[in-house]
């Protein structure tokens, strides 16, 4: 290929030379999906480790806050999926296939990327460095509590153990050919969800046990119910890929793509209400105060149920990590083709994918400091994308009436979200602080 065929094929500036580079980005790349690959993906984007920390969340927050955040989260975040679902092809013969595309339509061409894209990828690469440690955390207590009398070994060999699956899984092309792992995944959340509560039921409610806030201090209760804000936020975050996965639809005038979208969202969310609510309120109930920032850690007994749930987690995690990380995939293989001119080959797609698994893992070893972690990306960088950004470009583009129904709806989750995206992070700053005055790097 000549020096000027290269320039023509990499800089995107011409319709075939766009429907080239579309036919090979991921999210663009296969456009077959049915709407049980949407249900699929959305359960495994958004029943992801959060989950086995709403116990926790819930013990810093109470009985009535915690189900009032719980019940209020799961409406707002439906509601504005909903949104981003009908908001996909509002413009007629277009679609917004990346949040990005829909962030300029609403905010003008480099407003939207400014305001979109640096929060998308903190989302989307804090979640795989968040599922670095859960995996190989999760590896290690199979290990630990299958042989109990076996050398312990360091967090660190574990999440290099889960990172490798990543290196050969990264390469699968798009999002279409990701749909058994994400299958997969969305069976094993659930099947873990039930583990969680199910255990906790048969343990039972002690009667020692203690629903006292967590803390002993008033500066300790306002922090960590500052970080469990967050750690909520985090448990509902799929909104980050809807759009992906809604762009791996067919979609015609007479049948668009939000309606089979709209199918799959319902299914996952019913999904999440089972997963997240009896996990939340049986964890809790069961052990009040002392539970662990991972549920699963509180159950002790029995082993094989434990070494279960956490091989289920494993599976779960190698999904919902293929999830998100093919947003990123997508973002910078574009980005290479269309803003650096690079062609776009085989071998600039296995640099990109093995380069950023081997970021992550990096990061996920250096930081492992889960509970803390979930809250501050769960406030600085889930509410906006999940709470209230759908909200704000819903207004923008098409300026409901004033104080109507919509327009008042939409300002409340704005509200609520700016809040949530506000206070959370000073909760769990405060968190990583104090864990990381007794952590050793690397131990």
């Amino acid at each position: 290929m000549t020096g000027e065929e290269k320039k023509k094929r990499g800089s995107g500036s011409e319709g075939s030379s766009n429907k080239d580079l579309n036919d090979w980005l991921p999210i663009t790349s296969s456009r077959n999906a049915k709407w049980y690959y949407s249900a699929f993906h959305n359960v495994t984007a958004m029943v992801g480790a959060g989950v086995l920390g709403l116990p926790y969340a819930m013990s810093q927050l109470g009985w009535g806050a915690g189900a009032t955040v719980m019940v209020l989260s799961w409406v707002i975040t439906l509601y504005t999926l909903w949104q981003m679902v009908e908001m996909h092809e509002m413009v007629p013969g277009k679609r917004f296939d990346r949040y990005h595309e829909l962030g300029q339509h609403a905010f003008g061409e480099k407003l939207g990327l400014w305001i979109v894209v640096p929060q998308q990828l903190m989302v989307e690469v804090g979640v795989n460095i968040v599922y670095m440690v859960t995996g190989g955390k999760s590896i290690k207590k199979i290990y630990d509590t299958a042989c109990p009398s076996c050398r312990p070994l360091k967090t660190t060999y574990f999440i290099m153990m889960f990172s490798s699956i990543h290196f050969f899984l990264s390469h699968c092309p798009n999002f279409n050919s990701i749909t058994l792992v994400s299958f997969l995944a969305a069976i094993m959340s659930l099947s873990y969800s039930t583990i969680g509560w199910g255990a906790s039921v048969h343990k039972g409610i002690s009667p020692e046990v203690d629903y006292s806030p967590r803390a002993s201090t008033t500066t300790g209760r306002v922090f960590g119910f500052l970080s469990a804000l967050g750690d909520v936020a985090f448990a509902f975050a799929g909104h980050n890929v809807v759009l992906e996965i809604q762009a791996t639809m067919p979609s015609s005038p007479e049948k668009p793509a939000k309606k089979p979208m709209w199918k799959g969202v319902i299914f996952a969310y019913i999904v999440v209400a089972l997963c997240y609510f009896p996990v939340a309120f049986a964890g809790y109930a069961v052990f009040g105060k002392s539970v662990e920032d991972n549920v699963l850690i509180s159950l002790e007994k029995p082993a094989w149920l434990i070494i279960i749930a956490n091989a289920f987690v494993v599976v779960h995690v190698i999904g919902s990590y293929q999830v998100f990380a093919m947003g990123v995939f997508d973002m910078v293989e574009s980005y290479l083709v269309k803003q650096r001119k690079f062609t776009p080959t085989k071998t600039l797609r296995f640099i990109v994918r093995t380069s950023y698994v081997a970021l992550t893992m990096f990061l996920g070893i250096t930081f492992p400091f889960f509970g803390g972690l979930l809250g501050f990306f769960g406030g600085f960088a889930f509410a906006p994308t999940t709470y209230f950004l759908p909200c704000i470009m819903w207004l923008a583009i098409y300026k409901p009436k004033k104080f109507g129904l919509s327009w008042f709806t939409n300002w409340i989750c704005i509200i609520l979200g700016v809040l949530l995206m506000i206070l959370a992070p000073i909760g769990a700053l405060r968190q990583i602080i104090l864990q990381a005055k007794d952590y050793k790097f690397y131990s």
